[in-house]
């Protein structure tokens, strides 16, 4: 259940101790659907109340941890979509699903997208439901070059 009221939220918050120092609580957004904003900190004062530490330095991130998923349609733009599927349909008309993510790979990599095996998988989900490419005459995937995204 818990994974679903996450899923429906509009904003999810993250509190955690501060890892130095147990009286120091942080908060920073797990999930925001509007503007997000800046993390901060508050420890409780000595009449119970929270006050807010201005100055708090956050921990760094270390390189590679903590990357949030893979999000083709945040993190690939609709130009680079229109030029590698344009680039990947000149050459064929139709696709079996593995033909289709080898091609790709290697039309995406010329836009500076670089795809691996679950993004690939992740891609071609999302070219499905943005209808951007259809499965049609059995298993075979075309280019529909008038979507809206």
């Amino acid at each position: 259940i818990g994974t679903e009221l996450s899923n429906k939220a509009e904003t999810v918050l993250q509190v955690e101790k501060d890892e130095n120092n147990p009286d120091i609580s942080t908060v920073k957004t797990a999930h925001i659907r509007a503007v997000d904003f800046e993390p901060f900190a508050f420890r409780i004062n000595e009449e119970a109340l929270p006050e807010l530490l201005d100055g708090y330095r956050f921990k760094e991130k270390e390189p590679g941890k903590g990357r949030r998923k893979f999000d083709p349609y945040k993190d690939i733009t609709e130009q680079q979509h229109r030029i590698a599927l344009e680039a990947a349909f000149t050459l064929k008309n139709e696709y079996g699903y593995k033909e289709l993510a080898g091609v790709l790979r290697e039309t995406y990599a010329t836009v500076d997208v670089i795809l691996g095996g679950n993004r690939v998988t992740d891609l071609i989900t999302l070219l499905k439901n943005k209808r951007m490419i259809v499965q049609e005459n059995g298993r075979k995937y075309t280019f529909k070059p008038d979507f809206h995204y």
